[in-house]
């Protein structure tokens, strides 16, 4: 027997494109009777950019700027996922009750994808890809990939259209 999907995790980078992934996860959910969880994983800054920022700022001054910019960061894009969601959804209202968490956090992303997924409960994971040139046919993205061998859920790779599609991120 399927197990019932009841949880559906959408994760998103926030690339062009990457909201086309969000329709699936709607029609599943709606298929499914299920709740929707979105979540976009911020990545730490590399120890290069780190070097770089100590040559201007004292440490104490760099972990402080860090600490506020990183806040205010992820709440901006938590609202910007809000206000996404709620336009996407303008004309399909009963839809929006379906998302019961916006998630933004710091990490690696494959790593966090999984671990909220297991935070959750979520039964099902769906992730745009955009694949480059002739590499496309042949490799995932990298996140995705990750994700794929680590995972013991059903995971949705939604292929990311190329060009200019009627639903972005990048207008909010």
């Amino acid at each position: 027997m399927i197990p019932k999907i009841k949880n559906v995790l959408y994760a998103t980078d926030l690339s062009k494109n990457s909201a086309y992934a969000f329709r699936y996860a709607v029609n599943t959910a709606m298929k499914h009777d299920a709740e929707i969880h979105i979540l976009h994983v911020v990545e730490p800054l590399s120890p290069q950019a780190k070097a770089q920022l100590r040559l201007y700022l004292e440490d104490q001054k760099l972990d402080q700027l860090q600490k506020e910019s990183r806040e205010k960061l992820l709440h901006g894009i938590e609202d910007r996922l809000k206000q996404f969601a709620e336009r996407e959804l303008k004309d399909q209202p009963e839809n929006m009750k379906r998302i019961v968490g916006i998630h933004v956090v710091p990490g690696d992303p494959a790593t966090e994808i999984l671990a909220k997924t297991d935070e959750l409960e979520c039964d099902t994971v769906i992730i745009g890809t955009h694949g480059k040139g002739a590499i496309r046919r042949a490799f995932l993205g990298s996140v995705s990939e990750k994700v794929l061998r680590r995972i013991r859920k059903p995971v949705y790779i939604i292929p990311l259209p190329e060009g200019q599609t009627d639903i972005t991120l990048g207008e909010i």
